[in-house]
């Protein structure tokens, strides 16, 4: 199992957390001067980052004019962030210690430290995204990643069309994607001079998205029929006119010049899936993804025996339900397979059916929702909205993903589910994917924090992906053991450890394939035949931990560090559930050694 002593505890990361509960009267100016530089950092990423700024809802008042821009995509604004996570390394260490700080500003150190850090490692990587965030990974546009991927989905979705200005706006940064397009496409040819480019099957999958992207109608695209749809309703008229013609005189031709590139490229891919042999530096790549993604110094090997334990362990609980259900006949993974196949816990494959699909999870959302205040003593105000992942962009899009609320709470937040294959989702398992990205899961821990404001700005923004799939992973546990939601559902019951058996399933094939060889096709075969998932699915999700090494290793390993956390504090008198989780959830996202230290304090 997971030893808390290979978590990461640098000396910056970690020195100063106090080992109790009582404040040190430190001098309030050190607190000020650590504030202020950390402040002033996140104003500067949200002026880079107009995306970001829309998404926390920061796109208003003096900020206003990023409304109407893009981020830049350019090599020119990589080699520019790449220099600037190396010098505000420099800057935090030259701050000091955090002998100075209140205990509050020693947590601001402490996490601070862990994402300037590893953000200033990956900094030196000549390739790919390594600073750090949602999408670090080595390459620049894959089948989820990309302004082609991204920037149709945000202006549908989270863009806002409150008056002319916002139309305006949203004409603006259409006109910003072909550029943007066309800077990626640059930097794609430009990493693949220095031997990094996708495998095979990852440029077949983008090219494919990226195809259909190009060969859709201009006016009927979602996020144009998004705009038509605002604009008529403010009294705006030609608005989807005017996108349209955009996107038929500039964008598409950008994405037909990034289709080209890659079929230009696509004679030198290989199909191996893993990144250490295969990339320069690729061990030391690997090794830096999986120490962002986890916040451990855990090892590749380490990871890859906590999965194959777990996995064993998973699975021996999932025998005993199916057995007990009279399923008897064939492997875990086979008995599995056969429930995944059956008509009674399959939506059909139609628009109509993939729509009550989403009508039942929104019930279920609802449905939970008067449990929760027995075990969480702090709920958040912003409500959460069950939705389809936009059908251009499901071939590549993972099975589902969370938006949070902006910092204002002007906008729900959003849980999207990827039905590309409704039979990729059946009846059994979909609750637990609802406790895991809606509540108790990303929901409740991301607007807790975004409305935590007595979290410095920057920490209600940001977060961990350890911490936050952790806990999204323990809240599936919360919503089955605490709150019983399977007492009478025990095929509900075999969901939930399905769901675990797959995230455990995902140390071993991430590890399999980025550092120890395995074949694309050795790790598909281990996930489908472990049970955790569809061989579709299973294809999917393959293709995902290619594209983007060491993130599937953040869901369980988090998981792990918080339950252990559970433990320990249920073996003292006194323990109360509620207290427990509001101190884990009270300071926002973490990396797992800070989160230690807090709860053990």
């Amino acid at each position: 199992m997971l030893d808390r002593r290979r978590l990461l505890m640098t000396a910056a990361a970690g020195a100063g957390l106090a080992a109790s509960g009582t404040a040190f009267a430190a001098p309030r100016d050190a607190d000020a001067e650590l504030e202020a530089l950390l402040q002033g950092w996140f104003d500067q990423d949200i002026e880079q980052s107009p995306e970001t700024a829309t998404n926390l809802g920061l796109d208003r008042g003096e900020r206003a004019g990023l409304s109407s821009k893009l981020s830049d995509y350019s090599a020119t604004a990589w080699r520019q962030n790449r220099a600037q996570a190396t010098e505000r390394w420099r800057v935090f260490r030259a701050f000091g210690g955090p002998d100075d700080l209140t205990e509050a500003g020693k947590v601001n150190h402490a996490i601070a430290a862990f994402r300037l850090e590893t953000a200033a490692m990956g900094a030196s990587f000549d390739y790919g995204s390594a600073l750090g965030g949602g999408r670090m990974g080595p390459y620049v546009v894959n089948q989820l990643t990309g302004a082609y991927f991204t920037v149709p989905d945000f202006l549908d979705n989270q863009h806002r069309v409150e008056d002319r200005d916002g139309a305006d706006a949203f004409l603006s940064r259409l006109s910003a994607f072909g550029p943007a397009v066309d800077a990626e496409t640059q930097r794609i040819r430009a990493d693949a001079v220095k031997g990094v480019l996708p495998p095979d099957f990852v440029i077949d999958l983008a090219t494919g998205q990226l195809s259909a992207l190009a060969g859709q109608p201009s006016a009927g695209m979602s996020m144009i029929r998004s705009l038509e749809r605002k604009a008529t309703a403010l009294g705006l008229s030609g608005y989807g006119d005017r996108a349209a013609r955009i996107v038929e005189t500039e964008v598409k031709p950008a994405l037909a010049r990034q289709i080209e590139a890659f079929a230009a490229l696509r004679p030198s891919a290989v199909h191996e899936a893993g990144v250490t042999r295969r990339l320069p530096d690729g061990e030391a790549f690997y090794a830096h993804a999986l120490k962002v993604w986890t916040t451990t110094t855990l090892t590749a090997d380490e990871i890859h025996a906590i999965g194959l334990e777990q996995v064993a362990e998973i699975s021996a609980g999932i025998d005993t339900i199916l057995k007990a259900q009279g399923m008897t006949r064939g492997t875990v993974g086979e008995r599995i397979d056969a429930l995944n196949k059956d008509p009674a816990q399959l939506y059909a494959e139609t628009d109509e059916a993939k729509a009550q699909l989403i009508a039942d999870l929104n019930r279920q959302v609802q449905a939970l929702q008067p449990l929760l205040p027995r075990v969480f003593g702090r709920l958040p105000r912003s409500g959460v909205e069950v939705r389809r992942v936009p059908p251009a962009i499901e071939a590549g899009a993972p099975g589902g993903y969370y938006q949070g609320p902006p910092l204002d709470g002007s906008r729900p937040g959003a849980y999207y589910i990827n039905l590309r294959e409704a039979k990729n989702w059946p009846r059994f398992s979909l609750p637990t994917l609802t406790y895991h990205e809606a509540s108790p899961g990303h929901h409740l821990q991301v607007a807790l924090q975004r409305e935590n404001t007595g979290l410095p700005q920057y920490r209600r923004a940001n977060g961990f992906s350890a911490y936050n799939e952790g806990w999204a992973l323990y809240a599936e546990a919360v919503a089955a053991d605490d709150l019983d939601v399977y007492a009478n559902d025990p095929l509900g019951r075999v969901g939930f450890l399905m769901s675990y058996l797959f995230r455990a399933v995902r140390l071993v094939v991430d590890t399999g394939m980025h550092a120890k060889g395995w074949s694309r096709e050795q790790a598909v075969e281990y996930m489908a035949a472990s049970g955790a998932k569809p061989i579709g699915a299973a294809n999917s999700e393959i293709n995902r931990y290619a594209s983007m090494p060491g993130q599937a290793c953040a869901y369980k390993i988090g998981h792990t560090v918080i339950a252990r956390l559970r433990a320990e504090q249920a073996a003292k008198s006194g323990f109360d559930l509620r207290t427990f989780h509001d101190r884990v959830l009270a300071n926002g996202s973490a990396p797992l050694a800070v989160l230690e230290q807090l709860i053990r304090a």
